[in-house]
């Protein structure tokens, strides 16, 4: 790939669970910061130990050379609560922007079950028509206020919300504004479809439209698993359904590679949750390092 184009971040979620605290408890913020840096990172998501005092911020990231590039953002515009979920977007992206960011990751969590016990792949929420007219109105105006700070906002399609699937993101992409972009996860494609052929079709088809890209590989084991035994979507966590790129069953060559000939530029993110006690965060973020060092040569 490109190394003019592509900047190469890890998400704290390796550390300590936002979803689950008790995954990582122990590990403190600035391990996690100085282990992404030791590990070969330029950037980071934000996570849930991170100071959100901008100075303080910026001075522990600036003596490891890491830069903020994203942090999760929940709106819930089908549940009806758009002012508040406007409200809050402000907030966070004024965050963001001090911070350097240029894009915003959000995930509708509107009648989401991916924090639940409700199996994952059964009891999923399926959007009505009036519920996606919500959605897509809110999202374009936060597009709109975004834009103002010279910031983009991204869709982040995830298990167990009512934007998982193929159809549920195409229908997305197709009632909302051009200027709303898709964060591609290529572990959540993989998950929802099944197959590599599937998620590189999504990436294929969106990728004018990808601003921010994630990078978690699958065990297709565990995926089996939380699928004949319905399984939740934080149950497939706990046993390992996400891992780093490299250590799963997608190959990421392919995905580089059009990632490459589309001539991306931003942010890669390796994000691959798993408890902590069984995958030592500093060994697997430079197990994902050193993969993408050998097949994106970056």
């Amino acid at each position: 790939m490109n190394k003019d184009n592509i900047k190469l971040a890890i998400a704290p979620i390796g550390w300590t669970n936002d979803d689950m605290p008790d995954l990582g408890k122990e590990n403190t913020f600035q391990q996690c910061v100085s282990e992404m840096a030791l590990a070969g990172f330029s950037g980071c998501e934000v996570g849930s130990k991170y100071p959100r005092d901008v100075q303080t911020l910026k001075y522990h990231l600036g003596l490891r050379g890491i830069q903020i590039c994203n942090a999760w953002f929940s709106t819930f515009f089908a549940n009806g609560q758009r002012e508040k979920t406007i409200d809050e977007f402000v907030n966070h992206m004024n965050f963001l922007h001090a911070m350097g960011a240029k894009v915003i990751g959000c995930s509708e969590q509107s009648k989401s079950i991916q924090g639940t016990t409700k199996s994952l792949f059964e009891e999923k929420h399926h959007f009505s028509d009036e519920e996606w007219l919500l959605v897509a109105d809110g999202y374009n105006q936060l597009a709109r206020i975004a834009a103002e700070k010279g910031m983009q906002v991204c869709l982040h399609h995830h298990m167990g919300t009512g934007i998982q699937t193929t159809a549920e993101i195409d229908r997305f992409m197709e009632m909302v504004n051009d200027d709303v972009w898709l964060l591609f996860d290529t572990g959540h494609a993989y998950y929802s479809e099944g197959s590599q052929e599937a998620m590189l079709a999504i990436l294929e088809k969106y990728l004018p439209r990808i601003n921010h890209v994630h990078l978690k590989d699958v065990r297709d084991d565990v995926v089996a698993e939380v699928k004949a035994k319905g399984l939740s979507f934080l149950d497939g966590v706990r046993k390992g359904a996400f891992t780093v790129p490299g250590d799963g069953a997608i190959d990421f060559r392919l995905v580089f590679k059009l990632l490459d000939d589309a001539g991306y530029k931003g942010w890669m993110v390796v994000e691959a949750e798993q408890d902590p006690a069984l995958a030592n965060p500093l060994e697997y973020a430079q197990k994902g390092r050193r993969y993408i060092r050998e097949t994106a040569g970056i």
